[in-house]
């Protein structure tokens, strides 16, 4: 499969490249599916590139519905996880936040690789966080600047649906699309690439007077 790069996209014409679609079907006659599903269409249909990201968030969450929401979040963006909480509980939902450090577990006793040579160090905790919050009967759950491989551990253990709405970056302040855009960043990503412009895949398409590519 190699869908990143198909420039024909056929699939936006109905077609099923791959006859699984009388497979997948089904799928979505699940409740708990079928409304997540129709809560995003919603959201997609009527806040367009008119919304931004937690603006679509608290949509979601009335239309869905979901009442009780938590964030596992790092202690390195606890000021955006507390902002985004107060602005949660300002739409009438109730919020439980669980940051990565709860329950002060050792590295060492998890034999895990420190930061420094010597001196206590506190293990994040993404199972523990999951836990937390499963405890708390969350109807979602939201990820706000966990590491890589944390953000995994926290999904797979998360009873709740999971929405990543912060990706840490420390590099490119929490923005890692930034390296694709950059010329610099994209020569360390691929050193022999040529630049591009649009690169590989869908061509742009005129939405609502604007151009942007398709599936935006």
């Amino acid at each position: 499969m190699k869908c990143a790069t198909c420039e024909d996209d056929r699939c936006f014409r109905g077609h099923d490249c791959f006859g699984v679609a009388d497979e997948v079907r089904p799928a979505y006659d699940d409740p708990v599916d079928r409304s997540l599903m129709r809560a995003a269409a919603e959201v997609e249909a009527e806040g367009y590139a008119k919304l931004t990201r937690i603006e679509e968030l608290f949509a979601f969450c009335k239309k869905l519905p979901a009442k009780r929401v938590g964030i596992a979040f790092c202690v390195g963006l606890s000021r955006e996880a507390g902002i985004i909480e107060q602005a949660l509980e300002q739409h009438g939902l109730e919020v439980h936040s669980a940051c990565c450090k709860v329950c002060g577990l050792s590295k060492e006793d998890l034999s895990l690789p420190t930061l420094r040579d010597s001196g206590f160090e506190t293990a994040c905790n993404p199972i523990g966080q999951a836990f937390l919050l499963n405890r708390e009967s969350t109807d979602l759950n939201l990820i706000v600047g966990l590491c890589l491989g944390h953000d995994m551990l926290f999904a797979k253990h998360s009873a709740a649906p999971v929405s990543t709405l912060i990706v840490k970056d420390r590099v490119l302040g929490h923005n890692p699309a930034a390296t694709l855009y950059s010329s610099y960043h994209r020569k360390r990503l691929i050193p022999a690439a040529a630049e591009l412009s649009e690169g590989p895949g869908r061509a742009p398409e005129q939405v609502g007077g604007k151009t942007v590519r398709s599936g935006d």
